[in-house]
C-alpha cells in the first residue's frame, strides 16, 4: 500500500484543486511521492483546461508596477471577475508587472508555469493579455493611473510627458483613463479613414444646401469635431476631462505628450 496519509490527500487537494478520489489515486499511482502526484494532477488538469482554451476570457486584473524611470502595465486575463478578484490571481498579476519593469517583456516568460498552475487550480482559461513597458528618457517624466475595483486594477494608463511636471503627466493619465483616446495626434489617424470621413462630410454638407464656396470651411470644422470623437479619439484635441472649456493640448501649455498607453480589461 502506498505510504501517504489523509493529511497528504488534503494538502494535495489544496494545491491542485483536485477531488478527493483523484488525489488519492494520484498519490497511489505515484507511490506516495507528493511532488510526482502534484505534477500528474496538474498535467491532467491543464489538459482539461486547454480543451476550453477558446472560452472567452475578457475579465481579469490590470497590474501596475513602477521603478525609477520605468513602469509597466500587465493584463492577466480570466473568464470571470470572481476569479480575477481572488488574492492569488491579483498577486500573480502584480508579480508579472514587477518582472516586466525589471527585465522587460521577456520577464513574462518565467511565469508560464505559475499561470498554468492557476489555470488548473481555478479551473478557468487564464492567460497573459496585453503587456506594456515605458521608460522615460532625458527631460521626460513618466506617470500613471490605475483605476481599482474590488481590490484589482481594471483600467491602467501610462503617460510620458516632455517639458512638463510629474503632476501634469498624472493629470493626462487620469484624462486618458476616462476619455479613452486611441490616437495622440491627427497624424496618427490612418489617412484612408480621414479621406473617407472628409468625403462623407462634404456630401452631407452639400445635401444640406450649403453654398458651394462655403463647403471647404464647413467640412473642415466638422472634421475637427470628428477628430475629437473618432473611435478612440485624438488625445490632444479632446476637451480636457477636468475642464472641458480647454483641450488637452491647451492644458499641456508648452509641454508635449511623447507617448501614452491604456490597458483596460475587456478592451
Amino acid at each position: 500500500m502506498a505510504d501517504f496519509t489523509a493529511k497528504d490527500v488534503q494538502r494535495l487537494r489544496q494545491v491542485t484543486g483536485a477531488g478527493m478520489m483523484d488525489a488519492k489515486r494520484a498519490l497511489t499511482e505515484a507511490g506516495g511521492d507528493f511532488e510526482a502526484a502534484t505534477k500528474r494532477l496538474q498535467e491532467q488538469g491543464l489538459a482539461s483546461i486547454n480543451k476550453r482554451s477558446d472560452r472567452e476570457n475578457t475579465e481579469g486584473a490590470v497590474a501596475l508596477a513602477m521603478s525609477g524611470t520605468a513602469a509597466a502595465l500587465v493584463w492577466l486575463r480570466s473568464e470571470t471577475d470572481f476569479v480575477a478578484k481572488s488574492p492569488e490571481f491579483v498577486k500573480l498579476a502584480n508579480a508579472v508587472a514587477e518582472a516586466v519593469v525589471a527585465e522587460g517583456e521577456e520577464g513574462t516568460g518565467r511565469f508560464e508555469e505559475a499561470i498554468n498552475e492557476l489555470k488548473v487550480g481555478l479551473k478557468e482559461n487564464i492567460e497573459l493579455g496585453r503587456v506594456v513597458r515605458f521608460e522615460a528618457g532625458p527631460d521626460e517624466v513618466l506617470d500613471s493611473y490605475l483605476h481599482v475595483q474590488s481590490d484589482r486594477g481594471v483600467n491602467g494608463v501610462l503617460v510620458v510627458v516632455k517639458g512638463g511636471s510629474q503632476e501634469l503627466a498624472h493629470d493626462v493619465a487620469v484624462h486618458v483613463a476616462f476619455a479613452r483616446p486611441g490616437f495622440r495626434t491627427r497624424d496618427e489617424v490612418p489617412e484612408s479613414e480621414v479621406a473617407e470621413q472628409r468625403a462623407l462630410l462634404e456630401a452631407q454638407t452639400r445635401n444640406e444646401g450649403k453654398p458651394e464656396q462655403a463647403l471647404p470651411k464647413i467640412v473642415e470644422g466638422k472634421l475637427g469635431g470628428w477628430f475629437k470623437r473618432v473611435p478612440g479619439g485624438v488625445l490632444l484635441e479632446q476637451p480636457y476631462a477636468r475642464d472641458d472649456k480647454v483641450t488637452v493640448s491647451a492644458h499641456l501649455g508648452g509641454a508635449a505628450v511623447v507617448r501614452f498607453a491604456q490597458v483596460e480589461i475587456g478592451a
